[in-house]
């Protein structure tokens, strides 16, 4: 069950700044003049928690919701671009400021471009996929009215076949020893270049297929192409369920409370 903080934050900055307006509205007068009057008084506990907390949790609330907010990568789907454990933060503006919980756009501010690395909400394969909602990340191929062709381990953009070059054979670490002997290639997608890795040079013919993107969707795929549940899978992803542009990582450690292993070589790496 995924755990939706901007609500519990929206819900505790809202329940926080209520007990503190009612408070200055209707009580604090009173003990302001019971003190002038030499009175010993101080404010209710209550009272005092809530003058406390809401300008962090309003601070921090703002700060996720319009700037910048952390995820965790769980899978191996964006290897080798994105370790599982690496903690990542996303640019919050880049598509629009949005409101927390609702995820209405009130500002827009720009639009995906191809081979940006965007986390979104899961858009599911019906009513009761258990995952839909969930936050997934992959990289964006096709923008609206793009075709998007993908065929024996080629990725064809607008009939273009999309150009690979390859580097080596891969060496992972930790849990992305998995992918060790995959193929890593230098992808020249159209307006970016950036590595995938290829474990089939056949590839599984349930991942391939021809698509054009509907306005207001987009194409993502994993760089992990053989290991990657995306739009070849589920279809596209609606514009309104884009949370942001992933930009930086910020710490990797593969076990929860960082109880596994730590490569601090990825701290402060760009997202390309």
């Amino acid at each position: 069950m995924k755990i939706d903080l901007a609500l519990i934050l929206t819900a505790l900055a809202a329940l926080t700044g209520l007990i503190w307006l009612v408070d200055s509205l209707f009580f604090a007068r009173k003990r302001k003049l019971m003190l002038a009057q030499g009175d010993e008084v101080v404010d209710p506990v209550l009272v005092e928690y809530a003058k406390s907390l809401f300008p962090i949790i309003f601070l921090v609330l703002g700060l996720r919701s319009f700037v910048a907010e952390p995820f965790r990568i769980p899978s191996s789907s964006m290897m080798p671009t994105l370790l599982v454990g690496d903690f990542i933060l996303v640019n919050k503006f880049s598509y629009g400021l949005r409101l927390p919980v609702l995820n209405t756009k009130v500002v827009p501010l720009g639009e995906p471009r191809r081979g940006d690395v965007v986390v979104f909400r899961y858009p599911g394969m019906g009513e009761d996929d258990v995952q839909k909602g969930m936050d997934y990340i992959k990289r964006v191929v096709g923008l609206p009215g793009d075709r998007i062709s993908f065929s024996n381990q080629t990725l064809y953009v607008n009939d273009q076949a999309v150009a690979k070059v390859p580097v080596g054979a891969y060496v992972g670490t930790g849990k992305g020893r998995e992918m060790t002997g995959a193929t890593l290639f230098e992808n020249e997608l159209p307006g970016r270049t950036h590595q995938i890795l290829q474990a089939s040079p056949y590839g599984d013919m349930r991942l391939q297929g021809n698509w054009t993107v509907p306005q207001g969707r987009y194409f993502v795929m994993g760089d992990n192409r053989d290991h990657s549940s995306d739009s070849r899978v589920w279809g596209f992803v609606p514009e309104d369920a884009l949370v942001g542009k992933a930009f930086l990582i910020w710490l990797n450690c593969e076990g929860w409370f960082c109880s596994g292993a730590f490569d601090y070589t990825r701290i402060g790496d760009t997202i390309r």
